[in-house]
């Protein structure tokens, strides 16, 4: 379950009755759009149907009968958030957004370069402050993954961006081969791989090129700095990093 601080009402009239449940946001959406497959005792505050969810009032087990044939909570509160409305406070809207824009200049800045500087990646701040002086509003209650285009739109005027992958080739020594090819295979699509004859493992990776520096860090944790590392622009060019 999640706290009280956390979710958000979702209140249905019906009958002359009305029907509370306690949720979290985005899994109310979720529902709403036919698109929620979680658990849902993970993502409710209360496993009880209300009347009046700020007093804790309960509607009557005949009216949960007359509306929904049952008064089993679990079955009802999809119910609910499906046929109702999702409220929330000015707080909730304005927390929902902070946290929908913190998540969407994160989707930014793993996939986008600024091609102007060698595809290097745009720190958070810059995405940040392009996004103010755009006057991007985020939308508390949509996916990020469906305003990052708008939100592309609004940045190119802005500050030169581009949304890539990149494809490096990373050679781990022998003595860092066996622990480090593990985690380098898990940070992106392993294109290839080859083991070679002094024990040494070669791996091509394919990633967000906004993740370049944090690959290029793993890459050193994993072999105490004595990987060799070099991006693949075609089948057949590998150019030094």
């Amino acid at each position: 379950m999640i706290s009280l601080d956390e979710a958000v009402t979702a209140r249905l009239e019906s009958h002359g009755a009305r029907f509370e449940v306690l949720i979290d946001p985005d899994a109310a959406l979720a529902m709403k759009r036919g698109e929620f497959d979680g658990e849902l005792e993970e993502v409710i505050a209360a496993e009880d149907v209300f009347e009046d969810a700020s007093r804790g009032d309960r509607p009557a087990e005949s009216d949960l009968e007359t509306v929904f044939d049952t008064t089993d909570p679990m079955e009802i509160i999809p119910q609910v958030v499906e046929r109702g409305e999702i409220q929330i406070t000015a707080e909730q809207r304005r927390e929902m957004q902070e946290q929908k824009r913190r998540q969407l200049v994160n989707t930014i800045v793993r996939n986008a370069v600024n091609p102007q500087m060698d595809d290097a990646p745009h720190p958070p701040e810059r995405i940040e402050r392009a996004l103010e002086e755009a006057r991007f509003k985020v939308d508390p209650m949509e996916p990020v993954e469906s305003q990052v285009d708008d939100a592309l739109d609004v940045l190119r005027p802005v500050i030169p961006i581009r949304f890539d992958e990149m494809t490096i080739a990373v050679r781990l020594p022998a003595d860092y081969a066996g622990s480090g090819q593990a985690r380098i295979r898990q940070f992106g699509d392993l294109e290839r791989e080859e083991w070679q004859n002094d024990g040494g493992w070669v791996g091509v990776v394919t990633f967000p090129a906004g993740l370049q520096n944090d690959f290029y860090d793993l890459a050193n944790e994993v072999s105490s700095g004595e990987a060799e590392t070099r991006v693949v622009k075609d089948e057949d060019e590998l150019s030094t990093r």
